[in-house]
């Protein structure tokens, strides 16, 4: 009854759809030569010298002096070539004269014969005996015995020219500095030609000054007035600096 009422049902709205078949997966035609190439060159450390190794022998064992290098045999020779000996020694032989001395008699001749050896002076400064060498200590003229004692050494002499050159250079570039910036001293021609000028130009200016109003009610008339005022000062104040002194200096800037 179940399986009837099961095969009875309604049929499947969504119709399925069929499941396509999976393509064959894809395989180089090289696949064979890249395999048997990478075989080949697989572990190529293993393939140096040759392939078995001879196993050495049980007799052939380390031996002692084995290892050092051996001299090639001594050639035998042959005979009719071989001088025979001399019984005369040859011209250039030199004997070796063999003389017996006695060092012990040498020495004791030698210490009889020989100058006693001086002591060497020093100096005693408490009554314990305490002593020290005299010839270190300063109290023996030793340096003024030298030939150049008191003689200034050549390095100081030398450092001595080289202070008083670069002293001479040095005033000489202070005084060519000071030259550059003399003053220049006026002639009596440029000092009459200035004062003219000046005079000139107080002339013009004191007119424009008794040309101006005499009611000054105005920001820039007071400002002209005594603008005026200011450059009349300054040309009094010039013309007499310029007829007070004789001699006028000019700085050269």
């Amino acid at each position: 009854m179940a399986t009837q009422s099961a095969q009875e049902g309604p049929a499947d709205p969504w119709p399925r759809a069929e499941k396509s078949a999976k393509p064959a997966r894809y395989i180089s035609k090289f696949r064979a030569y890249v395999k048997h190439e990478a075989e080949k060159n697989k572990s190529q450390w293993k393939t140096m010298g040759p392939a078995k190794v001879a196993v050495p022998s049980p007799n052939d064992f380390l031996q002692k002096h084995s290892k050092k290098p051996k001299l090639a045999p001594r050639k035998k020779e042959k005979d009719g070539k071989k001088l025979p000996a001399l019984s005369v020694p040859q011209r250039t032989y030199r004997p070796v004269i063999r003389i017996k001395k006695n060092f012990i008699n040498r020495n004791a001749l030698a210490v009889i014969r020989g100058v006693p050896k001086k002591p060497r002076p020093f100096c005693v400064d408490s009554r314990q005996g305490d002593k020290y060498l005299l010839e270190p200590s300063g109290l023996v003229p030793k340096y003024i015995k030298k030939k150049d004692y008191g003689a200034t050494p050549k390095y100081v002499t030398r450092r001595n020219e080289e202070i008083k050159r670069e002293e001479k250079e040095y005033e000489a570039s202070v005084a060519e500095e000071l030259k550059k910036r003399a003053m220049k001293q006026l002639s009596d021609e440029e000092k009459t030609s200035v004062l003219q000028a000046l005079k000139k130009k107080w002339e013009e200016t004191n007119r424009e000054f008794q040309c101006l109003p005499v009611l000054t009610d105005t920001r820039y008339k007071r400002m002209h007035k005594a603008e005026l005022e200011l450059k009349l000062k300054q040309l009094e104040h010039d013309i007499e600096a310029l007829e007070k002194h004789k001699g006028i200096y000019i700085a050269n800037e």
